[in-house]
């Protein structure tokens, strides 16, 4: 098709996007954001060095190659950070509308804490990942508040928004992928989320079919939602979740971090800490063992609950209360630039789209552009559209029956294979079988028979492989069949049978909590720190019974808040029930010993006896 027919497709299908109130960076064309950018090159043990000084980077420039040393990091730099006198005048700007009661309505109100809506492990990861930001690299705190200003400098010139369209064919579907850029992320310092970071790159893709007559439909929509990726990104078209507003999809963005959601809501995000991953791999793999082997599905949710604990908690405020832009919403998107061919600015620059701060788990540096990884390889998401989505594996649904009975037809030829092979091995093994029959009372042929018994041996364990993988396949031959007349008769698989773990928005009741409850969250970790120096300092010689004290004090505080006294109680009993025994265990270990020898030798005195009197 051409590049005119892709536009008309990208606007036919443009989504439509609602804002959280209190948002403050929305999508924009990237050649005034690269025009006040400058651009700097950092190499390890080396102060950073200025290539392009801000108001002489172009596109054309920043595509222009260069020589990527292997640890040599290229970004831009789109602002400085406020100074003191101009950060006061921006606070006194804001506080005075505040009083005169403008720009109330876009206000952002956080609403219930975060930190009450998880455990008091997961609070105290939260606490050394706030502290890790004062040693390992981050976005200054006024740099958001210089983004504001010339974000709005820039708007002023020319108020556009607009996204950058790809279309893609392959294995019969065509692939929309719309591209969003965002002069800065500030979820950190604007919605109390994981970081802040200069240019925010997002994106969402729909897969289309077209059928025999030439129209086209929509059967599937993807939506980029942080590092997550496979079958739970995606919705099916008639999803009841999928919001439309005619033909165009509806995206919920997460403020500040812009990342897509398919409903309204506040979504529990959380981020893994590298330091932790081993111990969430073992939690993981011990909850694997237990559910597989063990076979104790009841535990899956509290065995995520404790993977959880060795993540940090964080809320994306998708609300969808604040600007909508989109077909027929307040602001319409501008025409869509075109990313095929693909630009040179997109394929020739590699390097970060914003500050590199240097951050060793990434979360405060920017991002690359939409075609590159910050370590410079190719996103998954632009060379892989359909493995990136789980569709892959998913063929358009006018092709599922063709592909149906191309399988079957795969099959049948299986099956005939298989059953060729299990008559001749059959005839083979009862030849072996007759042979070795006959070999018996000659000594002499006794090596021979032990090859023969080998041979039979051997062939017995194939044809059990072979006659078991035909009962799989004439199984799997009456599966097909019973698909292909569901096909037939027009009936679908249920839209949400291929996700695993979708991601929800908090449910009421997860939100209803009392300021209470949200206050002792917000100064439980701390009051923890001080507890712990007030015993060292005061009661160093009752250190350990002053720690079980406080560290009981807290759970039963938690366990109140949470309605779970009577559980903690049991769980407190169990527990004191078993360090007895094993105080019991070690003190009278030999004995112990000897008494279970014993008891084992008359139980064995006892069952044979037992067995002369029957």
């Amino acid at each position: 098709m051409s590049i005119q027919e892709d536009g008309a497709l990208l606007r036919r299908f443009e989504p439509v996007i609602r804002y959280t109130r209190g948002e403050r960076f929305f999508p924009m064309d990237v050649e005034p954001y690269v025009c006040a950018c400058s651009l700097w090159m950092q190499k390890p043990r080396e102060e950073p060095v200025c290539l392009i000084p801000e108001g002489k980077l172009t596109l054309e420039r920043l595509a222009q190659p260069r020589a990527r040393g292997s640890q040599a990091v290229y970004y831009l730099k789109f602002i400085d950070p406020l100074n003191i006198a101009e950060l006061a005048a921006d606070k006194l700007k804001a506080l005075s509308q505040g009083l005169r009661g403008e720009g109330w309505q876009d206000a952002f109100r956080a609403g219930r804490g975060r930190l009450a809506r998880v455990g008091y492990t997961s609070r105290l990861v939260d606490a050394l990942f706030s502290l890790s930001l004062l040693a390992r690299g981050s976005v200054p705190g006024a740099t958001a508040a210089a983004a504001i200003i010339r974000y709005r400098r820039i708007l002023s010139e020319r108020e556009e928004y607009c996204y950058y369209g790809r279309v893609v064919r392959e294995n019969h579907w065509i692939v929309l992928q719309y591209w969003f850029f965002y002069p800065f992320n500030d979820w950190r310092s604007g919605f109390f989320g994981v970081n802040d970071h200069e240019s925010d790159w997002e994106m969402i893709t729909l897969y289309l079919s077209e059928s025999g007559d030439g129209e086209v439909r929509p059967q599937w929509a993807a939506y980029a939602s942080h590092d997550f990726s496979g079958d739970d990104l995606r919705r099916r078209w008639d999803d009841p979740e999928m919001e439309r507003v005619g033909e165009h999809p509806v995206v919920y963005a997460g403020a500040g971090s812009h990342a897509s959601y398919y409903a309204p809501g506040e979504f529990l995000s959380e981020l893994e800490l590298s330091f932790l991953s081993p111990l969430a791999r073992i939690v993981e793999r011990a909850q694997t063992i237990w559910r597989r082997t063990l076979r104790q599905e009841e535990a899956e949710e509290a065995a995520n609950n404790l993977i959880s604990v060795f993540q940090v908690p964080f809320v994306d405020y998708a609300r969808g209360d604040g600007l909508s832009i989109g077909p027929g919403q307040t602001r319409e998107w501008d025409a869509p630039r075109l990313l095929d061919p693909t630009p040179e600015w997109a394929s020739g620059y590699r390097g970060l789209w914003g500050l590199y701060a240097r951050d060793p788990i990434a979360g405060e540096n920017a991002p690359a552009g939409p075609l590159y990884n910050r370590d410079g390889t190719v996103r998954r998401a632009w060379y892989d559209p359909l493995g990136w989505a789980g569709l892959d594996k998913v063929p358009p649904l006018e092709e599922i029956p063709e592909k149906l009975l191309e399988r079957r037809r795969k099959v049948v030829h299986r099956l005939t294979r298989l059953t060729e092979q299990i008559s001749q091995k059959s005839n083979e093994i009862m030849g072996l079988g007759v042979e070795s029959r006959a070999m018996e009372g000659f000594p002499h042929l006794k090596k021979v028979r032990a090859a023969h018994q080998e041979g039979i041996a051997a062939l017995s364990e194939e044809l059990d492989r072979l006659r078991s993988q035909v009962v799989s396949d004439q199984a799997l031959l009456e599966a097909i069949d019973v698909g292909i007349r569901r096909i037939e008769s027009g009936e679908r698989a249920p839209a949400r049978s291929h996700l695993h773990r979708a991601h929800r928005p908090a449910s009421d009741d997860e939100l209803r909590l009392s300021r209470f409850a949200e206050t002792w969250a917000a100064i439980s970790i701390g009051l923890m720190v001080i507890g712990l120096v007030g015993i060292i300092l005061f009661y160093r010689e009752h250190l350990i019974a002053g720690l079980v004290s406080m560290v009981t004090a807290i759970l039963f505080i938690e366990s109140g808040f949470r309605r779970q006294l009577s559980r903690l109680i049991a769980s407190l009993t169990t527990a004191l029930a078993v360090v007895s025994a094993l105080v019991i265990f070690y003190e009278f270990f030999w004995e112990m010993i000897v008494l279970a020898v014993l008891l084992a030798g008359a139980y064995i005195i006892w069952e044979n006896v037992s067995e002369l009197w029957r």
